[in-house]
C-alpha cells in the first residue's frame, strides 16, 4: 500500500484529517494525529501519515479499520425550562435539555455552554465543534440579554452601582447594559453579559445583597425566543449559523 503525505488543495479547500476524525467523534485532534502518525489511516486506499491532509467529499477515510464519515451538522436552539440541567446525562437521573429535545435529531449533540438547572431561555446544542469552541472562547464570549426578577425592589442607587460594575470573586464585572424591565415593577431588571462566567447574573445581585428568584435568557447574540414556547425547540437556519460563525 502506498505511503502518501498530503494532498492539499489550498488552505481554504477541505477538512483537515485530523478535525474530520474529531469531528466524526472518533476520538480527540490530539488523539488523531497520534493515530495518523502510527500509521492507522486510509484515505482512498492510500497510507496517510500527515494530520494536515485536507479530506474532500466523496472520500474513504479509513481508521483503524473502521471507515469514518462525518455526521450530518445539527444546529437546534431550546427554550429550556426549569429544573432541565445543561447536561447530556445526569448521574442521578434527573431531567436533562436531552430530554426536552427528544426525537429531534439521530447525531450526538450537545449544549454550547450552560444554565443553571433553574435559569430557563435560550440554549443552543450542536454537534459542530468549531462553532461551539467559537462561541466559548472567552474571546468571543457572545452578548446574552438576561431578564432577572429579584426578591425585593431594586433602588436606583442600586442600579447606579451595578452599572458601574461589581467586583465578584473571580474578577470585576460591568454589564454591557442594564435597566429596569419595562414590562416589570422595580425589582424586575434587565441585563446584557458577553461575560459567560458560571451563575454570573445571580452572583452579581447577590454581591449586591438581593436573590434572583426568576432568570431567563432572552436572547443570545441575534438569537431570540420569538416562536418557541418554553421546553420547545427549533433548528437554526442556515443564515443564522452563519451569523454566529460571523459574530465577534
Amino acid at each position: 500500500m502506498d505511503k502518501k503525505k498530503a494532498k492539499d488543495n489550498g488552505p481554504q479547500e477541505g477538512t483537515r484529517l485530523n478535525k474530520y476524525i474529531a469531528d466524526a467523534g472518533y476520538c480527540s485532534r490530539r488523539k488523531a494525529d497520534e493515530i495518523v502518525f502510527a500509521g492507522h489511516v486510509t484515505v482512498n486506499g492510500h497510507l496517510i501519515i500527515e494530520p494536515g491532509t485536507r479530506i474532500h467529499p466523496g472520500d474513504v477515510v479509513i481508521v483503524q479499520s473502521q471507515r469514518i464519515k462525518q455526521p450530518q451538522r445539527c444546529y437546534i436552539l431550546l427554550n429550556k425550562s426549569r429544573d432541565a440541567i445543561s447536561t447530556v446525562k445526569d448521574e442521578r437521573d434527573r431531567k436533562t435539555v436531552m430530554d426536552l429535545i427528544e426525537g429531534a435529531t439521530k447525531e450526538r449533540v450537545y449544549p454550547i455552554g450552560r444554565l443553571d438547572r433553574n435559569t430557563t431561555g435560550i440554549l443552543l446544542l450542536t454537534n459542530d465543534g468549531e462553532l461551539a469552541n467559537r462561541l466559548s472562547h472567552p474571546s468571543g464570549e457572545m452578548r446574552k440579554v438576561y431578564k432577572a426578577r429579584l426578591d425585593k425592589p431594586f433602588p436606583f442607587e442600586d442600579m447606579r452601582k451595578l452599572r458601574k460594575g461589581v467586583m465578584l470573586e473571580d474578577g470585576f464585572v460591568k454589564p454591557d447594559e442594564v435597566d429596569y424591565d419595562k414590562n416589570g415593577d422595580e425589582s424586575s431588571i434587565v441585563m446584557t453579559l458577553h461575560i459567560g462566567w458560571n451563575r454570573v447574573v445571580r452572583r452579581i445581585f447577590e454581591a449586591l445583597g438581593y436573590k434572583v428568584m426568576m432568570l431567563d435568557r432572552v436572547s443570545y447574540g441575534s438569537l431570540t425566543l420569538h416562536g418557541v414556547p418554553r421546553g420547545d425547540w427549533r433548528y437554526l437556519t442556515p443564515e443564522e449559523v452563519k451569523k454566529l460563525y460571523n459574530s465577534k
